[in-house]
């Protein structure tokens, strides 16, 4: 069997793993916008990832994930400890909602034990390391035999775990959180800052001014960060009784600054290392992150699959990602190898007009004969003709990819558009480069798959796209103009493809000078800002727009009448072809 036969076939088997996971976990939780909680399900297994899903999955049906979230930020601002807190949730909800998810779906019980199993052979060094990974252990050998035995204190506790069982809703299940944290590793909590009811009295308001660095470093925590800083967001514009409804969207969550200085590795971590040096990043960042955007940064990546710190989850989940993508490439490669070849002719064809011969008269070229009789007579700076052929080598462009969470569903065909645009222009030998965008606290992440001058190669590194988090589209394309502008082409062409749906939640510093969530008309009007700004500048903007019908009239704002709406794929290099068409025979 060849390599490339051996690899789609391992590409098939991640694809329909991930898939076999959002199932379970949209079946257990028969909640279908649970597709968040997916990525952070992956463990070392397959069977240790189903059981994570399921878990995750049956939380979210029997109880308030969201409630839970925010009893451990509210205790954690209190003083407790975040590590053993979600530790401490994990087992409990665990054994909240087994005996109820097996009265439903008797199958887990099997996907339980093999998950065990593998837990037992793979990560018994690391639970065996800490007190709640101990007290896990003696769960699971309960779990498994039946039999509950060990050392006293840890028995004990699993004891009081167990009792879970019969919490009937999610403060019930709190009051177990909260008494096994108190009795087991904080003794000393519920004296000086209360019980439980003390805690869940915190205003989220006040979370805001918590220092998170904790939550930051540990990567074992990232996933439930952002659910808690999403959850303070929500919350805050509740709270916020002053203000009416409407108006809400304008709080801004602010960070304190002890957590900036770790903000950076939290962002290496999860997208892979900057291909820019510290300095150069300041540098742009002071050079472009003004107005609506001061107090933002930039930062340019190749993506963690190409240069990791570490192989975390959301390692993990890229790859994952990046399988499914091929996979639903080679099952259209048919219809994708056309797309490229018709593009890449109509394109041709256009180059081919520009070369053809232009003669105009001059006062320079080859001398025409029968104009000499104006020597002396007439004006005589017409005399010669000249070729005004043009150079089909003027032209570079930037192909800018909108790539925040709203593109999840469609991550497989937006990878394939950036693909066939991309292989089109290497086929002529046009420069171009190729980004997806998105936005995670106040860094805009722009992620290179291609450069202006890489090898064609690296086109199908366009099938690492994936969607997630938010997306701040003006700073993208000032970003992206800044680099543009910088090439010596005469012809550039900056073409973005987008939902038509500019969305950022602002969290910024203390003192921040941006007091506005960048979202509805006002991250439109400033999307459209930078557009127009480019074109002034000489820089031809396309727009492909692949969102939804009630987003057309933001897309059309944004772009004018340069926007392409893509509804099929087997019409898109038509359409694209069209555009850069007109821009090459212009």
């Amino acid at each position: 069997m060849s390599q490339i036969v051996r690899e789609i076939e391992l590409e098939e088997d991640s694809y329909e793993f991930e898939s076999r996971i959002k199932n379970l976990m949209w079946t257990v939780s028969e909640d279908y916008d649970a597709q968040e909680l997916a990525s952070s399900s992956i463990g070392a297994t397959k069977n240790i990832s189903m059981y994570n899903a399921i878990r995750h999955g049956a939380l979210n049906m029997f109880f308030d994930k969201d409630e839970v979230v925010l009893y451990i930020a509210k205790k954690a601002y209190l003083g407790g400890d975040e590590r053993h807190l979600v530790g401490i949730a994990q087992v409990c909800a665990e054994a909240a909602c087994y005996d109820r998810i097996t009265k439903i779906r008797p199958g887990v019980k099997d996907i339980r034990s093999a998950a065990f199993e593998d837990l037992l052979d793979y990560e018994y060094s690391e639970l065996n390391a800490n007190l709640i990974g101990r007290i896990r252990l003696t769960l699971i050998s309960y779990y498994l035999t039946g039999e509950l035995k060990g050392q006293a204190n840890l028995v004990s506790a699993a004891t009081r775990i167990l009792e879970g069982k019969n919490a009937e809703t999610t403060y019930d299940l709190l009051k177990i959180i909260d008494k096994i944290y108190n009795g087991w590793f904080d003794r000393s909590f519920e004296r000086n800052k209360g019980g439980l009811d003390k805690v869940l009295a915190v205003k989220v308001k006040d979370l805001a001014d918590y220092d998170w660095s904790d939550f930051v470093k540990d990567e074992l925590y990232q996933d439930i960060l952002e659910d808690v800083l999403k959850n303070i967001a929500v919350s805050l514009a509740s709270e916020n009784n002053e203000k009416p409804p409407q108006k809400a969207k304008k709080s801004v969550v602010y960070i304190d600054e002890k957590i900036t200085s770790q903000l950076y590795s939290y962002v290496e971590l999860n997208y892979g290392k900057s291909y820019l040096s510290k300095e150069e990043l300041s540098r742009r960042n002071r050079a472009l992150c003004t107005g609506m955007h001061a107090d933002c940064s930039l930062y340019y990546t190749d993506g963690i699959l190409n240069n990791y710190v570490t192989m975390n989850y959301k390692y993990k989940y890229a790859e994952m990602n990046a399988s499914k993508n091929k996979l639903m490439y080679y099952d259209n490669h048919r219809l994708v190898k056309a797309n490229i070849a018709q593009l890449t002719d109509i394109l041709k064809k256009a180059l081919v007009q520009r070369q053809d011969s232009d003669f105009v008269n001059s006062d320079k070229g080859t001398i025409v004969p029968n104009r000499l009789w104006r020597v002396g007579r007439c004006s005589t700076d017409k005399l010669f003709v000249a070729d005004n052929k043009r150079d089909n080598c003027d032209f570079v462009i930037d192909i800018l990819i909108d790539g925040s969470g709203s593109q999840a569903r469609r991550q497989g065909k937006v990878a394939m558009q950036g693909y066939i645009i991309s292989e089109a222009l290497s086929n002529l030998n046009i420069p171009h480069r190729v980004m997806s965008f998105c936005s995670f606290w106040d860094y805009t992440i722009l992620q290179r798959f291609r450069d202006y001058d890489d090898v064609t190669s690296k086109n199908f590194r366009m099938f690492e796209y994936t969607g997630n988090s938010n997306n701040r589209d003006g700073l993208a394309i000032r970003a992206a103009c800044y680099d543009l502008l910088q090439r010596n082409e005469d012809n550039k062409v900056l073409i973005v493809l987008s939902d038509g749906r500019p969305n950022d939640a602002n969290i910024n510093r203390p003192n921040s000078k941006v007091d506005v969530i960048y979202t509805g008309d006002e991250a439109v009007k400033d999307t459209a800002y930078e557009i127009r700004k480019a074109r002034q500048s000489g820089i031809a903007v396309l727009g492909v727009f692949a969102g939804e019908e009630e987003d057309l009239q933001a897309e059309m704002k944004m772009f004018g009448k340069d926007f392409a709406y893509i509804r099929n794929i087997k019409n898109f290099s038509n359409v694209v072809g069209r555009y850069l068409k007109k821009q090459i025979n212009d």
